[in-house]
């Protein structure tokens, strides 16, 4: 499907559990406080599968998903400054909140009541030109040397996410991540440069993602189904499984936490006081800060952090989901617009 000047191709969800469509949709303009981008490429995140399954409440449908976009501005509105034309950018989760509520001025953005969603409540990168609230978009590096568009998409949201989650774990030094998948990857290679050890539990069976992790430098790898070699001081669960909790609780010391870094998870099951006590926690990863990706995105840089991306063009966006659903792929799924 080619476009004209004022259009674009588009992958769009009308309803939940419906397959995305292709359309040709208006080319969305930039209104005051936003810039237009062409969309080079955005990374395929399980949330995408959660609102595509309807398990998202209060989507504003028809919807265009994606919200690990990376692109070039091409057009600013009134009122923004800071960004110039064919400048890369990075577009995250969160793409709008009111800047008044006590969670905003706390500090605490990713809280807010009114915030609205890049790809759930606005239009995002399953499409060839998105608008974004300038105020919400990253710069990113454009050296010669600079990773392709699509080895960075990843970074926009499983690797905010998951250096939100790690941060909130904060000095453990053996670390479980439960489900390696595209957030897992990217904040193994964290801990690594931070001098930590991690160990990662797969579904049972999984021996390639288990391969993959002791590539990336596990001190372990293997099923949820089997205990690790060592007690964890804390636990990062990426699977959206509620039964992995009392399991990581299991293996983690007193005093240790168990974070939860997805946006759904399936219900947690009863578990014994026990696994609690001895001042273990249980923590949520709600959405990120600005300065989350301020801080992650610089680290990347330092690390540097190497994304493995498997990549399908745009109209292929339903057989990459269908991809990132089986848990086929290492690393993560990215849709190339470039």
């Amino acid at each position: 499907m080619n476009s004209s000047p004022d259009t674009m191709n588009a992958m769009v969800l009308h309803r939940p559990g419906d397959r995305l469509r292709l359309e040709r949709l208006a080319r969305p303009v930039a209104g005051p406080g936003q810039i237009q981008i062409r969309v080079e490429a955005c990374g395929v995140c399980r949330t995408d599968l959660h609102l595509i399954d309807g398990e998202l409440d209060d989507p504003i449908l028809p919807i265009v998903p994606g919200h690990e976009i990376v692109g070039r501005v091409s057009a600013v509105g009134p009122q923004v400054s800071g960004f110039s034309l064919n400048q890369r950018v990075g577009v995250p989760w969160l793409g709008w909140t009111c800047g008044k509520c006590r969670y905003c001025l706390s500090g605490r953005e990713n809280l807010c009541d009114a915030a609205r969603f890049t790809g759930y409540q606005i239009n995002g990168g399953f499409a060839q030109y998105t608008v974004a609230d300038a105020r919400y978009c990253f710069a990113l590096g454009d050296a010669a040397d600079a990773p392709a568009a699509v080895e960075l998409a990843p970074l926009l949201c499983a690797g905010l996410i998951g250096y939100r989650a790690l941060r909130l774990a904060g000095d453990a030094q053996h670390i479980g991540l439960y489900g390696f998948g595209a957030a897992a990857h990217i904040i193994a290679q964290v801990l690594n440069h931070q001098g930590r050890s991690f160990y990662a539990f797969t579904r049972p069976g999984d021996l390639d993602s288990q391969q993959f992790a002791r590539r990336l430098g596990a001190a372990w790898a293997g099923g949820t189904d089997q205990p690790p070699p060592a007690a964890l001081d804390a636990a990062l669960l990426f699977a959206p499984a509620g039964a992995l909790v009392p399991l990581a609780l299991g293996h983690t010391e007193k005093g240790g936490c168990v974070v939860c870094a997805g946006i759904h998870m399936s219900d947690i099951p009863g578990f014994p006081y026990a696994r609690l006590w001895g001042e273990r926690t249980i923590r949520s990863v709600a959405n990120l800060t600005r300065n989350d990706g301020l801080e992650f995105l610089e680290l990347a840089r330092q690390a540097p952090i190497h994304t493995a991306v498997t990549v399908f063009p745009l109209e292929r966006a339903n057989e990459a989901l269908a991809r990132l659903r089986s848990g086929a792929s290492q690393g993560a799924v990215v849709l190339d617009l470039g």
